[in-house]
């Protein structure tokens, strides 16, 4: 069956008994509907940040750990073609036992470390270096939109 016409006719206004007779009434939020369950990305974070003080003391903040683990040193493993080679041929708790793994961690820390202490150094020495990375901010990374985000009040 297809529908070939349909037809549009305005009735007149009529009214909606909504107060009349037995109202039905909405059962109250209980838990399980009252916007309080975590999203499993936030219960993840707050683990991984507990974590991460752990090991790393309050000397530095959440956002300082977060950015050395998952970005920094994560980046610098994910460069290595040998733990790619052994992420995609063993398992998880093989890959975690590989002596290689040890070894190119060790090596990302002291890469990150060159890599940013060779920034940092330029950064702080030039100020046509920091004048770019100023720009950077403002124009790509959208450093005063992300502040304003994080704006609570006026």
């Amino acid at each position: 069956m297809v529908l070939t016409h349909h037809n549009l006719r305005d009735l007149g206004k009529r009214t909606l008994p909504l107060n009349v007779g037995d109202k039905p009434l909405l059962d109250p939020i209980t838990e399980s509907g009252s916007g309080m369950l975590q999203e499993p990305q936030k219960v993840y974070m707050a683990e991984l940040i507990e974590k991460l003080n752990e090991l790393f003391g309050g000397e530095t903040t959440d956002q300082d750990q977060l950015v050395y683990v998952n970005r920094v040193i994560k980046g610098k493993l994910m460069e290595s073609a040998t733990l790619k080679e052994q992420a995609a041929n063993n398992t998880k708790e093989q890959f975690g036992n590989s002596p290689d793994l040890d070894a190119e961690l060790s090596n990302a820390i002291i890469d990150a470390l060159d890599a940013h202490t060779s920034m940092s150094t330029q950064a702080l020495n030039s100020a046509a270096v920091r004048n770019g990375i100023k720009q950077i901010l403002l124009s790509h990374a959208r450093l005063w939109e992300s502040l304003r985000g994080q704006q609570t009040g006026p």
